[in-house]
C-alpha cells in the first residue's frame, strides 16, 4: 500500500479562519485574510472544532493518490459520497499477472497461504485465457468484417478483456485518486481509523491522517475515531481501548 498526498488548498487553516470569521464581520474576504496572523487562525480553528461549526472547513480540499490496495478496499473507500475519484480501470487497463494483497491472517498461516495464492494462480489462468479467447473471436469477427490486422487486433484486445475481468478477485491491486474537503476528511478519519473499521481501509485512513496532519496539523489535531476526542460512539460493539487509542493517535500525528 502506498499513500501520496499529491496537493492541497494552499494555506488551508488560513482559508478556513477567514471563511469562518466572514460570517460574522462586515470586512471582506481580502481584508479578513490579511488581518490573519497564526495566533488568530489558531484560535479560530480551535472555537469551530469547540462549537462544532463545521462548514467552513469544507471550502479547503486535499487530494490523494492511493495505490496497491485491494478492489475490496477501493469498494469500501468509495462509499464515501462527498468526493470525487479517478479508479485504474479493469476494463482499458490489463490485468495479466495482476497482483494482489493478501490479509494478514492469511499470510500467517502457512495452509490458508497455499490455499489462497493457488486461489489466485488459478484466477490469473483463467483471466488469461478467456482473453486469450475472446481475442481471437472478435479479432476474426474484425478481420471479416474488413478491418485492417493493425486495428483488428488492438481493438480485439480491449474487447477481451472487457468480459475476461469479470473472474478477477477482490484481492486484485488497484489505484485510485481521491479527493474530499476536509469535513469529509474528518467524518472519513471517524469511521475509518476505528477499531471497528476492516484492517485494510483503516491502514489507509491512518496514512491519510498522518499526511493531512503535515498540511493541516491544527485541522486535524482532533481527527480519528470518537474517541480520540470524547467518548466512543460504537456502543456496545467498542472495542473498550479508547485510552490506548488516544495515545496512537497522539504518536502518530507526531510523525
Amino acid at each position: 500500500m502506498k499513500v501520496i498526498l499529491l496537493a492541497h488548498t494552499p494555506e488551508p487553516e488560513k482559508y478556513v479562519a477567514a471563511a469562518a470569521k466572514l460570517c460574522y464581520s462586515e470586512s471582506g474576504a481580502q481584508q479578513l485574510l490579511d488581518g490573519l496572523d497564526e495566533s488568530r487562525i489558531d484560535a479560530f480553528i480551535e472555537k469551530l472544532a469547540s462549537i462544532g461549526h463545521e462548514s467552513p472547513i469544507e471550502h479547503v480540499s486535499f487530494t490523494f493518490a492511493v495505490e496497491g490496495i485491494s478492489r475490496a478496499c477501493s469498494h469500501q473507500l468509495v462509499r464515501h459520497r462527498i468526493a470525487s475519484y479517478s479508479q485504474q480501470s479493469q476494463r482499458y487497463v490489463s490485468m495479466e499477472g495482476f497482483e494482489y494483497v493478501t490479509p494478514p491472517e492469511i499470510a500467517a498461516d502457512s495452509q490458508a497461504l497455499e490455499i489462497y495464492d493457488k486461489q489466485m494462480s488459478q484466477a490469473a489462468e483463467c483471466y488469461n485465457a478467456l482473453a486469450d479467447t475472446l481475442e481471437k473471436k472478435h479479432y476474426d469477427a474484425f478481420v471479416k468484417e474488413g478491418r485492417d490486422e493493425k486495428s483488428a487486433r488492438r481493438d480485439a484486445r480491449k474487447k477481451a478483456i472487457e468480459d475476461a475481468r469479470f473472474v478477477l478477485p477482490n484481492a486484485c491491486t488497484t489505484k485510485i485518486i481521491v479527493t474530499m474537503n476536509a469535513r469529509s476528511l474528518l467524518n472519513f478519519f471517524k469511521l475509518r481509523c476505528c477499531n471497528r473499521a476492516q484492517w485494510e481501509i483503516r491502514a489507509v485512513a491512518h496514512e491519510m491522517l498522518r499526511l493531512a496532519c503535515e498540511a493541516a496539523p491544527k485541522l486535524f489535531e482532533n481527527a480519528g475515531p470518537s474517541c480520540v476526542r470524547g467518548g466512543c460512539t460504537e456502543g456496545t460493539m467498542s472495542c473498550g481501548r479508547a485510552a490506548e487509542m488516544r495515545a496512537f493517535f497522539a504518536e502518530l500525528k507526531k510523525k
